[in-house]
């Protein structure tokens, strides 16, 4: 902890009070941002106001806050351990302080930190630290330096390979769509305390030139090729890796279970007794059109969305879809995959029911530098992926909320309202 308000001297110290009665006076914004931290300590937090805001009402409604529907009471401080005075009037949060300060308990004010006994600071949580930060008057400086000191733990930057976690296991981390910065936290963190990554091609690739030194990377794009062989050997890996005592990360792209075949992975590991788990990433084919403007639901236009694996085409004998049946669908369409078999998929769609004219868009490189969008139709699907030269990875959208994003190629479609 840093810290250090005006000439005050401060003594840092971590507050435990979980179980314990903390009451916060006034039921406003300032008090809705204190409460939910006070939660994450296991608090039991009374809120005393005559009114709060719809967030802390729902707390309410949840049994995770006690509200006192008044105002405040010195007698409501009997039994407290920390007060935090969060009301807009300066007299009642006087009276707080001072019923506080008769009870030896310390107190936060909202308006004054001079006349409080207590400061909060900002805090953050990275790695398995706590981090909290007093800046005196200026609580952006305070929150800046927080978040570089999270950003320095969550990157490896300040952290050291001794503090690694060294539980043996394997985690299963989703990168999310390509763009190193939407992978989650946990995410991130899980790579900076791997022994061993285990990563597919299209897992964010600029985040393996951060893994420490000692960390061993396996390129499963070198391993036997043959969807089937690949993937045995990947089982294998990631489980010999994990027997022999190391915490290994299987490194995906988008979600692992999202034609990821990341439940085969699971399943290999508790086969053989070792400790697996998950984390989950953005998934492509919502992440990828979000990033490029495109809804997959709006309200009266599509009140469904399904996302389908392009990569057998219609008819294939190993194919488990259904496409007529998707054809009779009016939600949004979202196919994986099926850059290579989309004349056919479109054909399908067409057969089975869908107007050619039904808008398409597809988004290849998504979220990436070279990120791009082709508009089409299902009519015109064959022509333009070859004309515009489209290579996978690419998400193909199929269906109105195209249109709702791009009203300058299309017709309104029916329905379409605003938000």
């Amino acid at each position: 902890m840093i810290g250090h308000v005006d000439d005050t001297p401060l003594y840092p110290t971590g507050l435990r009070l979980a179980g314990r009665r903390v009451v916060v006076v006034g039921g406003g914004h300032v008090a809705q941002r204190r409460v939910p931290a006070l939660l994450a300590a296991d608090a039991q937090v009374v809120v005393v106001s005559p009114v709060v805001t719809p967030a802390i009402e729902g707390l309410v409604g949840a049994g995770e806050v006690t509200w006192e529907r008044r105002g405040f009471e010195p007698d409501d401080l009997d039994d407290a351990w920390y007060v935090v005075a969060a009301t807009d009037d300066a007299d009642v949060n006087a009276a707080v302080s001072a019923a506080a300060e008769e009870r030896r308990t310390f107190c936060v004010r909202s308006d004054d930190a001079t006349a409080a006994t207590a400061w909060t600071p900002a805090v953050g949580r990275a790695a398995g630290v706590t981090v909290a930060v007093h800046g005196g008057r200026d609580p952006r400086r305070s929150v800046s330096v927080r978040d570089e000191i999270l950003e320095g733990l969550r990157q490896g930057s300040i952290s050291t390979a001794r503090h690694r976690d060294r539980t043996p296991g394997v985690t299963l981390v989703g990168g999310g769509p390509g763009d190193p910065q939407l992978i989650s936290l946990a995410g991130r963190r899980a790579l900076m305390e791997a022994d061993v990554v285990v990563a597919d091609r299209l897992a964010p690739r600029e985040l393996l030139s951060e893994l420490p030194s000692d960390v061993e990377l396996i390129d499963v794009a070198k391993l036997p090729r043959g969807r089937s062989a690949q993937q045995d050997e990947i089982n294998r890996v990631i489980v010999d890796r994990a027997l022999a005592g190391h915490r290994v990360v299987r490194f995906k792209g988008g979600d692992s279970f999202v034609f990821g075949r990341g439940y085969e992975e699971v399943l290999a590991c508790r086969e053989a007794g070792v400790a697996v788990t998950v984390i989950p990433g953005l998934t492509s084919p919502i992440a990828v059109p979000a990033i490029a403007g495109i809804p997959v639901t709006h309200r009266g236009v599509a009140h469904e969305m399904t996302i389908v694996s392009g990569h057998l085409p219609p008819g294939h004998s190993e194919s488990l879809t259904d496409w007529g049946a998707l054809a009779r669908l009016r939600g949004t369409l979202l196919l994986m995959m099926a850059v290579e078999h989309g004349p056919q998929i479109a054909a399908a769609l067409v057969e089975g029911g869908r107007p050619a004219s039904t808008p398409v868009a597809i988004v290849s490189d998504g979220t990436m530098a070279a990120e791009r969008t082709v508009l089409s139709t299902l009519g015109e699907l064959t022509h333009d992926l070859e004309a515009e030269a489209v290579r996978p990875p690419a998400i193909i959208v199929v269906g109105e909320v195209v249109a709702v994003a791009h009203p300058e190629r299309y017709a309104a479609p029916p329905g379409a309202t605003g938000g």
